[in-house]
């Protein structure tokens, strides 16, 4: 007998009728350095600090290993920005959730899969990254990692660790206009040094044909910032101290048949994330803030999938869920917010094709039990039962070519940063930011329209249509400027994004030899072209879209060296919500070369 070995490549970018996915792993522009510098370079996603986290016009849930993260956007960054891009396996982009996701996840999800992989025998991979800054002075970015993993005949085991240091500069200045005459109300100079330390740990057993799989998280961060400011009636020298604990356990039982399609996995999960922020005067040795939060989160579901023998390739699921979440905010260390939130959910979904057709229908339905405490008084109560349906019909044009329409209805619970009532940032006499624990929750009914081909082009359109949107609104009070968290009645948001690789050959031998050619983007030299242009209807205000536009040029050079550039911009003068962007939401040249050794291995 001859040995016989069957190997598949994966795809740079798969597109599916519900999400793209990106391969991490096997692109190195991608997985050196941190999960937030590869996550940037992504066709299509915009992350800022005004828009936060955006994916072709819609506002993503982070989700890591398919578990919700559950933390604010602030801690979000330093997370994803201290976690090495090289433990990750795949990006999911869930642009239509289906009703298996909680119906909490909004317009979409971004799925973070790690890499889980053993061998039989120790394997250890050491990473380490150093950048330089050069702006007003010398400034530094280390990143240490380590990931073992192994496996035996009784189980698999992965421990990861590591650290991430960074120093970084941030200017800010807020003006006022009066009279045809500007006004500096506050302006500041801050030297920031975020410090992440993590530690994954995986255990994974098999029994047969039945899977349990332990997971242990901790991440620590420990944020400095000494910040010089200045404006009408006030200069100041303070330094401003932020010090968080994330903890994550979750067991996961997988039951497995001798048919392979059917599926039983039952998950239990316990996440905590405490914080504390401290802003000090230097100038005066004196404390301005002293605030606290601690969160715990606990969540156990249930999912069940089989197939039918009914059209063709055919497939229902059905499952349930129960969780809870306590947030306890403090100033001074005297409480001003007890807030409770109980979730009880249950879901069904068909798949089935019939033709040339793809039909995915289903529903989940949700009861929400909110209640909580000011320092002052009791929060409007949330106690309802709500049905969020799904429908997705998808036509194959051909293996590699389909049009798909979705709909889907969802709704976000306000994040508990967005609650806080504490200012967890900087603040002065002249700018105030502060959470508000009256917020409703949003109310969302998504729809789009996509055709793909070959999974690297497409052309679609996507509105999300949102009741009691929760944005950000920043307030002139005298001289003061306040941030603040306010709900708005109906918002809709317009996103036309557009995609298509150029393969560089189209140009030196033509359109007919490009076609008899492999057309495959991850071995061709190309040029891929990403643009996306959203707007934002709101009620009773004047407002403009803006464009966005991503280009990545891959070049095979000798050797298997793979040459990459990645150009990422915004246009300006358009509005996200009520800002209007002055300057691009970001903009981006990253340029790399990268060769695998050992057999793809390193």
């Amino acid at each position: 007998l001859q040995e016989v070995v069957v190997s598949k490549q994966k795809k740079a970018i798969e597109q599916k009728a519900d999400r793209t996915i990106f391969d991490f792993a096997g692109q190195a522009q991608l997985n050196s350095g941190s999960v937030l510098e590869g996550l940037k370079k992504l066709p299509g996603l915009l992350i800022s600090e005004v828009a936060g986290m955006l994916y072709q016009g819609k506002q993503l849930d982070v989700f890591l290993d398919a578990r919700p993260l559950n933390i604010s956007s602030n801690e979000l960054n330093s997370f994803l920005e201290g976690m090495p891009a090289n433990a990750v396996e795949r990006i999911e982009i869930i642009t239509q959730p289906g009703a298996e996701f909680p119906a909490t996840s909004g317009g979409a999800i971004i799925n973070i899969i790690t890499s889980k992989s053993a061998k039989s025998y120790l394997s250890a991979t050491y990473t380490t990254s150093t950048n330089f800054t050069n702006y007003d002075k010398l400034r530094a970015r280390l990143s240490n990692s380590i990931l073992l993993n192994a496996k035996n005949k009784y189980f698999g085991w992965q421990l990861n660790l590591g650290q991430n240091y960074r120093e970084s500069f941030q200017f800010a200045s807020l003006v006022k206009n009066e009279n045809n005459q500007q006004v500096t109300l506050s302006e500041t100079n801050a030297d920031r040094v975020p410090r992440t330390y993590f530690a994954k740990t995986a255990l994974t057993f098999d029994f047969k044909k039945d899977r349990l799989l332990l997971n242990y998280d901790i991440n620590t961060n420990n944020n400095d910032a000494y910040t010089l400011g200045n404006g009408l009636g006030f200069t100041s020298n303070d330094h401003s101290k932020s010090i968080g604990v994330r903890h994550d356990a979750v067991a996961t039982y997988q039951k497995r048949f001798v048919d392979k399609s059917k599926k039983l996995d039952f998950k239990l999960n316990f996440s905590q994330n405490i914080n504390k922020f401290d802003l000090n005067s230097i100038s005066f040795n004196t404390p301005i803030l002293s605030n606290s939060s601690k969160q715990n989160y606990y969540n156990f579901k249930i999912d069940y999938s089989q197939p039918l023998k009914i059209f063709q390739d055919s497939k229902i699921s059905f499952g349930a869920l129960a969780d809870k979440l306590t947030f306890e905010t403090k100033s001074d260390a005297i409480s001003n917010l007890d807030y409770n939130r109980t979730t009880m959910a249950g879901y069904f979904e068909l798949q089935t094709k019939l033709n040339k057709f793809d039909f995915i229908l289903g529903t989940r339905a949700e009861n929400y039990d909110i209640s909580g405490k000011t320092a002052t008084a009791s929060l409007v109560p949330f106690n309802q039962f709500r049905l969020f349906p799904n429908a997705t019909i998808l036509y194959n044009f051909d293996k590699q070519i389909f049009f798909s329409v979705n709909y889907n209805k969802k709704i976000t619970l306000p994040s508990t940063s967005a609650l806080n009532p504490n200012n967890t940032n900087y603040q002065n006499q002249n700018f105030n930011v502060s959470g508000n624990p009256d917020l409703q929750p949003t109310i969302f009914n998504n729809f789009e329209a996509k055709l793909s081909a070959f999974d690297y082009a497409f052309i679609g359109y996507n509105l999300s249509s949102a009741k009691n949107q929760v944005i950000n609104r920043v307030f002139l009070n005298g001289n003061q400027v306040i941030n603040l968290n306010v709900n708005v009645d109906e918002i809709k948001i317009h996103n036309f994004s557009f995609g298509l690789p150029l393969p560089y050959m189209l140009f030196t031998k033509g359109l007919a030899a490009t076609m008899k050619g492999d057309i495959n983007p991850d071995t061709m030299n190309f040029l891929y072209i990403y643009t996306g242009y959203q707007y934002h209807q709101i009620p009773n205000l004047q407002t403009k879209g803006f464009w966005t536009f991503n280009l990545s040029s891959q070049i095979l050079l000798p050797k298997a060296v793979k040459f990459v550039t990645n150009f990422s911009t915004s246009t300006t003068g358009g509005n996200y919500f009520y800002f209007v962007a002055q300057r691009p939401f970001y903009q981006s040249l990253d340029v790399s070369l990268s060769k695998k050794f050992l057999k793809n291995q390193l």
